[in-house]
């Protein structure tokens, strides 16, 4: 189906769940249901820039909306966390976060950063001639010439190259994409190698206090972000 019932959108979505009974499902992309917007509803409901399906579709159809560089003119494409979304026309450029409540929110940026994305690496291929695949979380992938990229380490593309390298290693940067402190960013200490099927934990630093959580809600920036 196209479209999902409000009152079972994610709860990421920062949605009105009584005003409308339906609201655009996101068609299968880069990121899943869960971590994800449909870009109409991007429009419509964050932007603020149209009120009905039929001005959506027009500002898409007619190439004004770049989802990473790409125009997208689906209403129902997919836009995720950190994806860049810009419209030249109006010099306006905007990134995903989550909010302290674990809800999507637009961020502004300035025209000199739509050009790159942050990306966390999922896993890596090994491919013939010694390159390597690195294959990132929005299921798009990239090749490198080092391999000292490891899963769950972050990358900064530019121009669809690699710019630079942030390591999931003590030290780091990290914001936080899940559990009860979503949206927040904090310095790692140490990760706990778990077995079995059972996450990983990572010991955080938050300000005075220290906390845990699970390695999968880790994503290493490059600066924390301030709310």
């Amino acid at each position: 189906m196209s479209r999902l019932k409000r009152i079972a959108a994610p709860a990421s979505w920062p949605i009105q769940r009584k005003e409308h009974k339906y609201i655009a499902k996101p068609m299968p992309g880069p990121h899943s249901l869960e971590t994800s917007l449909p870009l109409g509803v991007i429009l419509r409901d964050l932007m603020k820039r149209t009120h009905i399906a039929r001005e959506t579709k027009k500002i898409l159809h007619d190439g004004n909306v770049l989802v990473n560089g790409i125009a997208r003119k689906e209403e129902r494409f997919p836009v995720g966390l950190f994806d860049i979304i810009a419209i030249p026309k109006t010099n306006d450029y905007y990134t995903i976060h989550y909010n302290t409540k674990g809800k999507f929110v637009l961020v502004q940026i300035e025209k000199e950063h739509a050009a790159e994305r942050l990306c966390r690496i999922r896993n890596k291929t090994t491919l013939k001639k010694n390159l390597t695949q690195l294959n990132l979380y929005d299921g798009t992938s990239i090749l490198a010439d080092k391999k000292d990229y490891k899963p769950g380490d972050s990358i900064l593309l530019s121009a669809g190259k690699i710019k630079k390298h942030l390591k999931l290693e003590k030290g780091a940067i990290i914001y936080l994409t899940g559990g009860k402190h979503v949206g927040e960013t904090a310095v790692l200490e140490s990760i706990h190698v778990s077995e079995g099927i059972t996450p990983n934990k990572m010991t955080l630093k938050m300000g005075d206090k220290k906390i845990e959580t699970i390695q999968d809600y880790a994503y290493v920036i490059e600066k924390e972000i301030k709310r």
